[in-house]
């Protein structure tokens, strides 16, 4: 029940975090072609957006923190496995879960120097240029997301300890749409 939540946020986190951005980007654009049309020239230039820029900025290195947990989860990141595919099964599966406990150590790591970071940009007065928000709050993706990458490397290495199981992303399927077995499967099979 809590991992459904804690999936179920983490999509929702990504999705609001990139469709924001995409909002806020296509008004600044908008507003910088506009703002030169003589008859809304003096509505627009009294709208100051240079803060946008920053605010995508920040909402997009989030949503790439969070984004690399929700991939590990998936199963979408890229992986070279040619050599590991020809292992043994015993070898095999030892590199994988030996490859996933060094994603969970790395992400642990990094997550433990970000929350070091960001408790000691907490005692201090710094804050971004536009926005003004304070440093410490634009830099806690990086503990938070590199701890829940790390949760998820532990939980993808639990299940497939187990169960022999790795997550795994069929790019070629849609969801909502039912493929026919007469369907041509590559281009020119048409």
């Amino acid at each position: 029940m809590l991992l459904r939540i804690l999936d179920r946020l983490e999509e929702i986190i990504i999705a609001s975090l990139m469709g924001a951005a995409t909002v806020i980007t296509f008004i600044a654009v908008a507003h910088r072609f506009l703002v030169d049309v003589p008859l809304l020239y003096p509505i627009l230039f009294q709208i100051n957006l240079a803060w946008s820029q920053e605010l995508c900025i920040y909402m997009f290195i989030w949503m790439a923190k969070f984004g690399a947990a929700y991939g590990v989860r998936t199963g979408i990141h890229v992986g070279v496995d040619v050599l590991i595919n020809r292992l043994n099964d015993r070898w095999r599966k030892a590199t994988i879960l030996f490859g996933l406990a060094g994603g969970a150590l790395f992400t642990a790591i990094v997550g433990t120097m970000g929350a070091k970071f960001v408790i000691e940009l907490m005692h201090t007065d710094q804050v971004s240029p536009d926005l003004e928000l304070p440093s410490w709050l634009v830099y806690a993706c990086i503990p938070l997301g590199s701890y829940l990458m790390c949760f998820r490397f532990l939980q993808v290495m639990w299940a497939y300890f187990w169960t022999d199981e790795l997550p795994h992303h069929d790019a070629t399927h849609v969801e909502g749409i039912e493929t026919s077995k007469n369907a041509p499967i590559a281009l020119g099979e048409a």
